[in-house]
């Protein structure tokens, strides 16, 4: 019997069934703290009920922040044929988060929901992908292989770059085959810029979960001055790697449902939006770091080869 919270419970079906694809005698890792609980509960009630086995890790608060995995977590992902991360996302557990997303997909498939709130779970995961998977389609045809890509936004956003030979992925909900990796919520598309091509200035008003107005300066690839306490915070994490300094991410909100809002796993796919990082390329560029940190332009005007394909955050595709 479902319990009482059916919108949860209904969202978690999605997940389970919709976006993993759980099968029957599958290992199944749940990695949670306690807010999160009762949404690791829902997921769990519904892979029991596709037949998968479920373990559970629950990452206590005294335990945090952690930077690395145990040895016996490390036994654990390696198992795992799925992973779904509920963590509350923290700057100084980047690494950790990035070991989960490289040795989770070499062994299986992970889904990562970090800052996952129950409101988005029941508004974002409830839905049926198809439709936002055509809409991201079309997007993704729209500036795949482009040489010249140009993003501005009104307030002082003017960045140029091409994409030339990378290798775009869209983040659609389908996270249902090994080596995979993706959100829940979906709904983006994204690819690294061709690095020595990235040049000019971005202003965001979120950098991975601290808010606040920012400035960040490229030349051919690499950050070169920035403005704003969340900037800053980033940069003191990242210390001496110069590998978290370089262009790593460039991609485009492509959820109609999703909102502005502090938690970057939603507000990076709302439309109108675009997302840039630094630090790790996921495979799709040449720069690899143990960091990734996404920066968020809205109200983003995106020309494609001279021609806008967005404009102050409306698409005209």
């Amino acid at each position: 019997m479902i319990p009482k919270d059916r919108k949860l419970y209904a969202a978690a079906d999605r997940a389970v069934n919709q976006a993993l694809r759980l099968r029957r005698g599958e290992r199944f890792l749940l990695v949670t703290d306690t807010p999160k609980l009762e949404i690791a509960e829902a997921l769990a009630f519904h892979a029991r009920r596709a037949g998968a086995e479920v373990t559970t890790y629950l990452m206590t608060e005294t335990l945090r922040p952690i930077t690395g995995p145990t040895r016996q977590f490390r036994e654990l992902i390696r198992g795992a044929g799925a992973t779904a991360y509920l963590l509350e996302g923290r700057f100084p557990e980047k690494p950790f988060r990035g070991f989960m997303v490289a040795e989770g997909a070499k062994h299986g498939r992970v889904c990562m929901m970090p800052g996952i709130t129950r409101d988005m779970m029941e508004r974002l995961v409830a839905i049926d992908f198809s439709e936002m998977a055509r809409f991201t389609g079309k997007v993704m045809k729209a500036v795949e292989g482009a040489d010249d890509i140009v993003v501005e936004n009104a307030a002082g956003t003017r960045i140029s770059f091409s994409v030339r030979g990378r290798r775009w992925k869209a983040d659609v909900g389908d996270i249902s085959r090994k080596g995979r990796h993706g959100n829940l919520p979906a709904g983006e598309c994204f690819t690294c810029p061709v690095e020595e091509t990235f040049t000019g200035r971005i202003v965001i008003g979120l950098i991975d979960d601290k808010l606040g107005r920012g400035e960040m300066t490229f030349k051919e690839g690499k950050l070169v001055g920035f403005k704003g306490a969340g900037v800053a915070e980033v940069i003191k994490t990242v210390g001496d790697d110069p590998a978290a300094r370089v262009i790593g991410e460039f991609g485009i909100g492509t959820n109609k449902g999703a909102r502005l809002s502090p938690n970057m796993l939603e507000a990076e796919k709302a439309l109108g939006t675009v997302h840039f990082a630094i630090g790790d390329s996921y495979g799709l560029g040449k720069n690899k770091s143990k960091f990734h940190f996404d920066a968020l332009v809205d109200k983003a005007t995106l020309k494609v080869g001279g021609r806008a394909i967005a404009r102050d955050g409306k698409f005209l595709v």
